[in-house]
């Protein structure tokens, strides 16, 4: 079998030297090698190069464990590996992958060295995911040779690798680095050079807002990452994520991105300043947003601020009965949740014919669920013999708990928490399922404000865990003792917090996407690598336009405008292209153009 270096179509890039050997440096290092590059890992500390083939070792021997590779293939990769401290081991490489410490002075300090040890041709890629490219190759004896290559963490894993041009870059240098991450296996996406870049311009800004909404109290730590990878499917919370990128290292992006914007979103949190200096920086030092086992690990262990497994809260009142108000797909979700929990249902909607039509609804989903082994056809036929349709809300008489779910307009919810303040017992549950209105102008619109609380479900209702529960500074403590037990009865999981716009997931979910418009309209990045950027490297399901023609580019605009209008943060103002294309009809998927054109059903 032909080794790699023999390959005639790799690129001009054989050698490449690693400088710093953190856990970046390493992972890099590992991609290299096994792509068949040879690698020179240099790093002042000679533990940090000995640590660096210690980790490579044993990172092939489970490879090998696994079947990934084969014993011969890991001595190769092995032996194509060579570490010291001396820069000047340099010489000899075709590229250079700096990875040291994000400062200005030092990354300067390596390329000035660089610039009298390597040849001409040397391509110099600094790692940097926060620095002016632009500035570092400015102070370079050759500016047309540096260029960024941001790899995401931890290397091998990620597939993505922005690849960073700053105005000196010359073409053939990009062009030699872009085709080498694609024969590394990885994905590059083509980017101009401004702090944060794709991924981590839209990443950090959005942690940023975790931390801001953390100090102020409005949610725990753990409802804010819980809703997050609950409600948008992200594989963790932005405080865990925090910790394990660096309370430091994050503070230092988001200087770097506000000097540049002035985007008020980038200002740092005060926390994270305040955690920095004290010497909390997360995971590396045991202890940041949350406290580790031990420096360096990833075992969250109890502190002071870890909620009690069943926090004592009020006695809640008995909930036999459920109301369920509407008759679209959130409804109908709502409905089909409280009868596979074994509430008897009443689904009432504005006629009979409606509620018929939903009560249907839940029966093709139910099917579907015996069509694919999740119930059994018995389960289905008794939980759907417990919902029963109605065309009339005063069949809410006799309900403990009424959710409504009508459409998202403020005036029609009022009408409708006024006709049940007529209509509901003494001492029933009135619940909103709003996702951006205020809860308490529902609750004002009855005479029993105490008893009114958000139950923010998520769509498709049945599938989805989280529920924001959102009390209004009127609700009556036995009301939320209520709500919690009635959620963890349907076995959904709820996050407490306060009633102001967005609640947790928008409040945190709609300024990212607007900020991913606003990197279109200014030309910075296509739809297509933004899109590829968070998935790729934000391990998010969907990228930023896929999310907005799903939801809806009306919905998504109405979401930003309550935004702009509670926290009146000129960042938070919805971006231009997106109000264009709602004037224009283009709301997504279900017209078949949004940011994309998409078949007609």
């Amino acid at each position: 079998m032909a080794t790699p270096q023999s390959d005639p179509s790799l690129s001009p890039l054989r050698t490449v030297a690693v400088v710093g050997l953190g856990t970046m440096g390493t992972g890099i290092t590992e991609v290299l090698a096994k792509a068949g590059r040879e690698v020179i890992g240099i790093d002042v500390s000679e533990a940090q190069a000995a640590g660096c083939l210690a980790a490579l070792k044993a990172s092939t021997a489970r490879a090998v464990e696994r079947g990934r590779l084969t014993e011969p293939e890991r001595a190769g990769v092995l032996a194509r590996v060579r570490t010291g401290t001396d820069l000047s081991a340099a010489a000899g490489a075709d590229l250079v992958i700096e990875v040291v410490p994000e400062s200005y002075d030092i990354k300067h300090q390596v390329f000035r060295e660089l610039d009298g040890i390597v040849r001409p041709e040397t391509v110099l890629a600094t790692g940097t995911n926060a620095l002016s490219v632009t500035r570092l190759a400015a102070d370079s004896a050759r500016p047309e040779r540096v260029l960024g290559l941001h790899f995401f963490n931890p290397a091998p894993a990620m597939k993505l690798v922005e690849v960073v041009s700053s105005v000196l870059t010359a073409p053939g240098a990009v062009a030699a680095v872009t085709d080498l991450a694609l024969e590394l296996g990885k994905e590059p996406v083509a980017v101009g050079d401004r702090p944060g870049f794709v991924a981590d311009g839209l990443l950090f800004g959005y942690l940023n807002q975790a931390a801001a909404m953390y100090e102020a109290k409005y949610a725990s730590r753990e409802d804010i990452d819980a809703a997050m990878r609950l409600g948008c499917g992200l594989p963790m919370g932005p405080l865990a994520l925090l910790d394990l990128i660096g309370v430091d290292t994050a503070r230092t992006v988001l200087e770097a991105m506000y000097a540049e914007s002035r985007d008020r979103l980038h200002a740092p949190a005060p926390v994270l300043k305040q955690l920095s200096e004290a010497g909390l920086t997360g995971r590396k030092s045991g202890r940041g947003f949350y406290t580790y086992e031990a420096p360096g690990s990833a075992t969250v262990v109890r502190d002071a601020l870890t909620p009690l497994d069943g926090a004592a809260l009020a006695q809640g009142r008995p909930v036999h009965s459920v109301g369920v108000a509407g008759s679209g797909t959130m409804a109908s979700g709502i409905a089909e949740v409280f009868a596979k929990a074994g509430y008897r249902v009443v689904l009432a909607a504005r006629s009979e014919d409606k509620a018929q039509a939903a009560k249907a609804r839940i029966g093709k989903s139910l099917d579907r669920s015996v069509g694919k082994g999740r119930m059994t056809a018995e389960a289905a036929a008794r939980t759907l013999d417990l919902i029963s349709a109605a065309g009339s809300y005063d069949a809410f008489a006799d309900v403990d708990l009424a959710v409504e779910a009508v459409a998202e307009d403020l005036e029609i919810k009022q009408q409708l928490f006024a006709a049940l303040d007529k209509v509901c017992k003494p001492g029933a549950v009135l619940a909103t399922t709003t996702s951006s209105l205020p809860v308490v102008a529902c609750a004002r619109a009855t005479a029993r404000p105490q008893d009114v609380i958000g139950m923010h479900f998520f769509n498709p209702a049945p599938a989805m865990k989280l529920v924001e529960v959102v009390r209004t500074v009127l609700t009556a403590e036995d009301v939320h003792a209520t709500v919690r037990e009635v959620c963890a009865k349907i076995r959904k999981h709820a996050v407490d917090c306060g009633d102001r716009a967005g609640f947790i997931v928008n409040a945190l979910l709609f300024p990212y996407l607007n900020n991913a418009i606003k990197m279109v309209e200014e030309h910075y990045a296509s739809l297509d690598d933004i899109d590829a950027a968070m998935k790729l490297g934000g391990g998010y399901p969907m990228g930023p336009f896929e999310l907005l023609d799903v939801v809806g580019l009306d919905v998504s605009l109405a979401i930003e405008k309550v935004l702009h209008r509670e926290f009146r943060d000129p960042g938070l103002a919805p971006a231009p292209l997106l109000e264009h294309l709602v004037a224009a009809g283009c709301l997504g998927r279900k017209t078949g153009r949004g940011f994309r054109e998409y078949a007609r059903r």
